[in-house]
């Protein structure tokens, strides 16, 4: 973090640099413990809300079409009112939101208020890469998102454990959201001790709409960006296919006990976040673009050899597992890398570019949960074309990427 052009930013010296990142990772901690804490109490959550799996994965839905809705409301803003402000907002509002998860009373309600919470909680994640972009670029910016990829890869390894704890103890799955609930109090808390304002004033957007449309248009009307953002875009499709379909794959086509479900995809979980501690370090020996292709490569073969195994009947907990391993560890060379050449496209209008990434993978992930539901509650093969699929459409969206122009800048 030390390298980071401070000149740029001058309120960013209030905070050190070392607290400056934990917060930062902290932001994008709360997304991925909200989608898999709960995952370990899909099972019981049918039986008690009188519901079917799809309906279960609906509050999975709910919370990413909000992810993506805030995404898009909460970048703009920032880049017009500043960064600091929408974060402190949103995770207020996520904190309310997600204590009402805890009391819902039946599936609809609670379907609802996942909204909210997505909707809000995603500040955190929207804005805290627009702040990764006024801090730094090119290799710089790359290696610090490999670096909070890595760091937010503790929350989902930490999160079906933890949900495993709570529901197979007394809390059950209302328990998982009260805990949720704490966990965005203290992200609150950290933003409003330690996150300074990385957009000074005379680096805001004018607010009239002719301004933000012309940012807009020059952010989904630049190739490259669109290249890098589809190819994050269908790679985390890849990860919410694996993430809707894992607690049916785990205990109903393994047979893992809910423990031994929560284990197993943690460990999918942290391949992901070493491969990406791995690729901060990579990057500067290697070029974040041949590191993203690099791992898209190992995502392809990974989920097409796991989908042809599922087809063949021949879906064992050894080759299952380490597949998913594999499809991890190339995700994780995906993420930084992607996101890094995405937001650093558009420097100009960093928090619209931010909002547009986060929104298509919010987005096309509400549209994939569902589905790897409709083949029943005892089959894989759903949820491993959902893989397969995504990870083909990411590696072909690199094809935008080729012999480009510079970015254009409106302003």
């Amino acid at each position: 973090m030390s390298t980071l052009s401070r000149a740029r930013v001058p309120n960013a010296q209030a905070a050190p640099a070392v607290t400056l990142t934990a917060t930062l990772a902290l932001l994008s901690f709360l997304m991925p413990l909200a989608t898999d804490m709960y995952l370990p109490a899909f099972p019981r959550m049918i039986e008690e809300l009188g519901t079917t799996a799809s309906g279960v994965q609906s509050t999975l839905t709910a919370f990413l079409i909000g992810s993506g809705a805030g995404q898009l409301v909460l970048g703009p803003l920032s880049d017009r009112f500043g960064r600091r402000g929408p974060i402190l907002v949103g995770a207020a509002v996520c904190t309310v939101a997600t204590a009402l998860c805890a009391v819902a009373p039946s599936l609809p309600v609670l379907v609802v208020v996942r909204f909210v919470a997505g909707f809000s909680g995603a500040a955190g994640l929207v804005v805290g890469r627009a702040v990764v972009a006024d801090l730094a670029s090119g290799v710089v910016a790359a290696r610090l998102f490999g670096v909070l990829m890595a760091l937010g890869g503790i929350a989902p390894v930490l999160a079906p454990l933890a949900g495993g704890v709570v529901v197979g103890g007394a809390g059950g799955w209302r328990g998982v959201f009260w805990v949720l609930a704490a966990v965005s109090a203290v992200m609150f808390l950290a933003a409003l001790t330690f996150l300074p304002e990385s957009l000074p004033a005379e680096r805001r957007r004018a607010g009239d709409p002719a301004a933000t449309a012309r940012a807009a248009r020059s952010v989904l009307t630049d190739r490259v960006y669109l290249g890098y953002t589809f190819a994050f875009t269908f790679g985390c499709g890849a990860v919410y296919c694996y993430i809707a379909g894992s607690p049916f794959l785990l205990q109903n086509v393994l047979g893992f006990g809910v423990g031994g479900a929560s284990l197993a995809f943690s460990a999918g979980a942290l391949a992901a976040a070493v491969s990406s501690a791995v690729g901060a370090r990579l990057v500067g020996r290697h070029t974040p673009e041949r590191l993203l292709r690099i791992g898209l490569t190992v995502l392809l073969v990974a989920t097409f050899a796991a989908l042809a195994l599922a087809l063949a009947g021949r879906l064992d907990r050894v080759p299952a597992l380490s597949l998913i391993f594999l499809g991890f560890l190339g995700l994780g060379q995906v993420f930084g890398t992607a996101t890094a050449l995405a937001v650093g496209r558009v420097p100009h209008a960093a928090g619209t570019g931010s909002a547009v990434l986060g929104a298509l993978q919010s987005a096309f992930g509400a549209a994939v949960a569902p589905l790897v539901g409709l083949g029943g509650e005892h089959t894989a093969v759903p949820m491993f074309v959902g893989m397969a699929g995504c990870a083909l459409a990411a590696v072909l969206s690199l094809l935008l990427t080729r012999e480009s122009a510079p970015a254009a800048n409106p302003n």
